[in-house]
């Protein structure tokens, strides 16, 4: 597909994976829209590559129609959406207290947060963004409307103890891809889905030396933490390649965790 005087939304778009995927496509001269809470952060983006930001809340079915509609009035309608808005927790399902002996449980309505957040946000954006897109012309005797890709993670299939909740709002984007692309296969609309392994976000920015050093060595090669531009990198080439549809793909430089 022909990246070059495109529209994207990119959420999540101020920082981290989704700061690196805005950049790219602003490189490749795409009108970028960013959605995210922290207004300054995505103003100030947005000014610097030439593009818009707005205050979207992705568990919010008002907010993200509000967010579509200053978009699309504002930098036309958006072939291109981008899902990196999420975050995880940690809490083990079940558990003992090693000195009292006292049981817990995962609470639960911080397992509903992260999901409502990761998988139902992420599926709200797409069906809201694949409608927009179909009133759109075709692209190319193909009949490519748009393209769509949402981040996942390496916890979807081997998630880590404390986990539950977020590894399982990932798999859920997971599975959520190849039905959607056979969903909007007639109306030429792509879908893809990105895993990234141990990526070098603000998560990571403020860890101890030591920790950011062990978690590079767990990976085989190379051996250190994957970079923003790295995702952004891959996220660009999913929307220029036609071909690329229906995929769910690792970008862990090979760690199984």
């Amino acid at each position: 597909m022909k990246l070059d005087g495109c529209t994207a939304v990119v959420t999540g778009g101020a920082s981290g994976l989704g700061e690196a995927t805005a950049r790219a496509l602003a490189a490749e001269g795409v009108k970028v829209a960013i959605f995210d809470l922290n207004a300054e952060k995505g103003e100030a983006l947005a000014r610097e590559i030439g593009g818009a930001s707005f205050t979207v809340d992705i568990t919010s079915d008002t907010s993200v129609d509000e967010g579509f509609a200053q978009a699309r009035a504002t930098l036309g309608q958006e072939r291109i959406l981008v899902n990196c808005a999420g975050r995880g927790n940690t809490f083990k399902t079940a558990q003992r207290d090693r000195e009292s002996g006292a049981i817990s449980h995962f609470p639960i309505d911080q397992f509903e947060k992260i999901v409502l957040l990761n998988l139902v946000g992420t599926f709200r954006c797409i069906a809201k963004s694949a409608a927009g897109m179909m009133t759109l012309d075709p692209l190319n005797e193909d009949g490519e409307r748009g393209v769509i890709v949402s981040t996942a993670s390496v916890a979807a299939v081997d998630g880590q103890a404390g986990q539950a909740a977020y590894a399982s709002s990932k798999a859920g984007i997971v599975g959520l891809t190849l039905p959607i692309a056979r969903d909007l296969r007639r109306e030429g609309i792509r879908v893809n889905a990105i895993l990234p392994g141990i990526m070098d976000t603000p998560l990571f920015a403020t860890a101890k030396p030591e920790l950011r050093k062990q978690l590079g060595d767990s990976v085989p090669f190379p051996r250190r933490l994957g970079h923003a531009e790295e995702f952004a990198s891959l996220a660009v080439e999913m929307c220029r390649n036609s071909y690329f549809n229906g995929e769910h793909v690792r970008l862990d430089g090979a760690i199984r965790m």
